[in-house]
């Protein structure tokens, strides 16, 4: 698939750290409960740390337990979902729509919420602009 951001394998490890890359273009998992943005409530924008786009706002965050930044609704087309049968399991990834960077998944286990989705998303996909 072609994205608005393209850059090839060398520009990407470059610009990202070694662990942005390991989640952001080889769809890696952090571990849980040691993500920067796993109980942040500070109020602001999260967007992509590969290309900036914009993805959740912090009203839309909340404390699932899972042990990842959770949020239950994306700011509107800026997310790419995938169907994953990676480990066994059937999932759904969730890309960023602009770069193609892998940024957690998405369950309808968001109990409470106003859309019912726990979009699970790795501290290291993103980067938090306070208000």
């Amino acid at each position: 698939m072609a994205y608005e951001v393209e850059k090839s394998d060398s520009e990407w490890r470059e610009q990202l750290t070694p662990a942005e890359y390991a989640v952001l273009r080889k769809a890696g998992t952090e571990r849980a409960f040691t993500g920067e943005y796993t109980d942040t409530e500070t109020e602001g924008v999260y967007s992509c740390r590969a290309c900036d786009t914009e993805l959740f706002r912090s009203d839309t965050k909340f404390h699932s337990g899972c042990g990842w930044p959770s949020f239950y609704q994306p700011i509107t087309d800026t997310i790419e979902y995938i169907k994953d049968t990676a480990h066994g399991m059937e999932r759904v990834e969730v890309r960023c729509a602009k770069c193609g960077s892998h940024l957690g998944h998405v369950f309808p286990d968001g109990y409470g919420t106003p859309t019912g989705d726990r979009y699970c998303i790795n501290s290291v996909s993103i980067s938090l602009a306070p208000k």
